[in-house]
């Protein structure tokens, strides 16, 4: 008998107006991190693949996965805020990014639409998880892969600070940002076998789950 779905209200600060240009603008100093993981993607594409970023926020991701190949790229997110500063630097980057507002667990596309789904640093707000995780297995084609990266319950502080000193912010931004990961982050964070529960309540049936120095990198295959 299938579990019931997972859901929970978003209990944070949402990320509209000031929140959201602020959040933009730190993790706009170090582009690195988004390049990397676009040319890891990139790279397992097919010329012309359409590819849907959940949660993009800036953009960054999705700008740096436009200059890596000719793929046909969509980001949804809630933040109307974010909407609009992913437009207006992907106008400015001179790539061609699709970027609508709606809800992860309500996505408005139709079935078995993308060859691939990226979704990084979001998953833990999402007010319900295994909706959303079922969205993405319907609007993805058969074969297709969805990537999840995202921070875990059980970071140590350690790693919470070792991944704050790379971002390279000022000291009053590095010190904000601590507290965001200790005190509203991690709380929202999930268990490895939180994550295996959800996913056993979808269609997927090929998943993988890869522990990294803050987080998880998942991968599901429809």
């Amino acid at each position: 008998m299938q579990m019931p779905a997972k859901a929970k209200g978003y209990k944070g600060i949402g990320m509209e107006g000031p929140i959201a240009r602020w959040y933009a603008a730190n993790t706009g100093k170090d582009l690195g991190v988004f390049t990397a993981e676009a040319r890891k993607m990139a790279a397992s594409l097919a010329p012309g693949a359409a590819v849907l970023e959940v949660a993009p926020g800036p953009g960054y991701f999705a700008i740096e996965l436009a200059r890596a190949g000719n793929f046909r790229i969509t980001g949804l997110d809630i933040s109307e805020t974010f909407v609009d500063i992913a437009s207006q630097n992907a106008a400015a980057a001179g790539v061609a990014i699709e970027l609508r507002r709606g809800d992860a667990a309500h996505m408005p596309f139709e079935d078995d639409t993308f060859d691939a789904i990226f979704c990084r640093a979001a998953f833990k707000n999402f007010s319900e998880p295994v909706p959303a995780l079922r969205e993405m297995y319907r609007v993805l084609k058969p074969g297709g892969r969805a990537t999840i990266i995202d921070l875990r319950k059980d970071v140590s502080k350690e790693a919470i600070d070792a991944e704050v000193a790379s971002l390279k912010q000022s000291p009053l931004s590095a010190f904000v940002t601590k507290w965001t990961f200790r005190l509203m982050l991690t709380r929202r964070a999930y268990t490895r076998g939180e994550f295996v529960d959800f996913i056993r309540q979808t269609d997927f049936t090929k998943s993988d789950i890869e522990e990294t120095r803050t987080g998880f990198e998942i991968s599901l295959v429809k």
